[in-house]
């Protein structure tokens, strides 16, 4: 793969920006999608140095979820802020993470971010439902490095 833009189609970059969309209208959490060729950094790092540069650490409820991809790495990281780690058990994010793998494995790269990100809306709307007078604080495209 020369470029991460090769790593989906357009078509596929819709459905997981729809999937945000979809996500979201159940939780007041905001849920973000970074793909980037490679880092030299550990993967969890540049993870969260990503979150602080979409200002994902600005949401009034503090409860953005970033879905971190280094794609020549084969790696990926799945980051909440601190309104979400203050009130989940440690391996909140597991679930998420294996059905995400899963489709992996099988090459099935689009279908598992779509269902990780419908899966990661399920899960914070147990702890952030929807409000009424809720707002999209972020952008549901998806931001390349």
């Amino acid at each position: 793969m020369s470029k991460v833009e090769d790593f989906l189609t357009k078509e596929e970059e819709h459905e997981i920006v729809e999937a945000i969309r979809m996500a979201e209208n159940n939780t007041s959490g905001e849920i973000r999608v970074h793909i980037e060729k490679t880092t030299s950094k550990v993967h969890f790092d540049r993870a969260l140095e990503v979150f602080h540069e979409l200002r994902m650490n600005e949401t009034k409820l503090q409860n953005g979820v970033l879905l971190y991809f280094a794609v020549e790495d084969k790696n990926f990281v799945i980051c909440g802020d601190k309104g979400i780690n203050d009130l989940v058990a440690d391996d909140f994010w597991h679930c998420t993470k294996d059905i995400m793998t899963n489709h992996f494995k099988a090459g099935n790269f689009k279908q598992g971010i779509v269902d990780g990100i419908l899966n990661a809306g399920e899960q914070l709307k147990k702890y952030f439902p929807s409000q009424e007078d809720d707002i999209n604080e972020l952008s549901n495209e998806i931001s390349k490095g």
